[in-house]
């Protein structure tokens, strides 16, 4: 086992999830609920994202073979598409403050919408665990590694949910805009390093 890149990997997750980004959208939108409506709403979010997270894990490989894209070319556009995403959670509306809006336009089932999607399984997240668990890069073993540490960030997630009442009233919501634009940074360092890295595979490599 490789903990850097288990670690590498750890952070990615976390950073394309952002569970401290989720807390005030998942308070916003089971404000009027009782505690124990709240409890199966967390828990049906992290299921649905999960499920939906584990969906691009063993598809996304099998969607890029049959659309012919190259390993490069897809890891260089998703590194694009990943620092255009950091972007907007550095300089755009924070997390909490765009899904609290949607949010507020769609009441039928918060657990979907806009918790599961797009808040924690983000089009980010989306795209990070196909890049992380690319067949010709990694291994099975590897791969399985990969989803495990997918499996925890949704698991610390769902215990921030169920801790979202303390928490959000230490943190407050300017707080947590904070830590996601602080997130936005992080990612944005990820995908730069990822776009070098497979340029250099691309043209300077053996």
């Amino acid at each position: 086992m490789e903990w850097d890149r288990i670690i590498e990997e750890f952070v990615t997750i976390w950073v394309v999830v952002d569970p401290i980004g989720s807390i005030p959208v998942f308070i916003a939108v089971t404000s009027t609920l009782a505690a124990g409506k709240r409890r199966a709403v967390a828990f049906q979010a992290i299921a649905v994202a999960t499920a939906i997270l584990l969906f691009f894990v063993i598809c996304g490989q099998l969607l890029l073979d049959a659309l012919s894209i190259s390993l490069v070319s897809f890891r260089i556009a998703g590194g694009i598409v990943l620092f255009l995403f950091a972007l907007t959670m550095i300089f755009g509306p924070s997390k909490p403050e765009v899904e609290i809006a949607e949010g507020a336009e769609d009441k039928q089932n918060p657990a979907i919408f806009p918790l599961a999607v797009p808040s924690i399984a983000s089009p980010g997240a989306m795209l990070a665990v196909v890049v992380l668990t690319d067949n010709n890069r990694y291994s099975i073993p590897e791969q399985a590694e990969t989803t495990l540490v997918m499996v925890a960030v949704m698991a610390i997630t769902l215990i921030l949910l169920l801790l979202a009442g303390p928490i959000l009233r230490v943190i407050r919501e300017s707080g947590a805009s904070i830590v996601s634009r602080v997130m936005g940074m992080i990612l944005a360092a990820v995908a730069v390093d990822g776009v070098l890295e497979a340029i250099d595979q691309r043209y300077f490599a053996g």
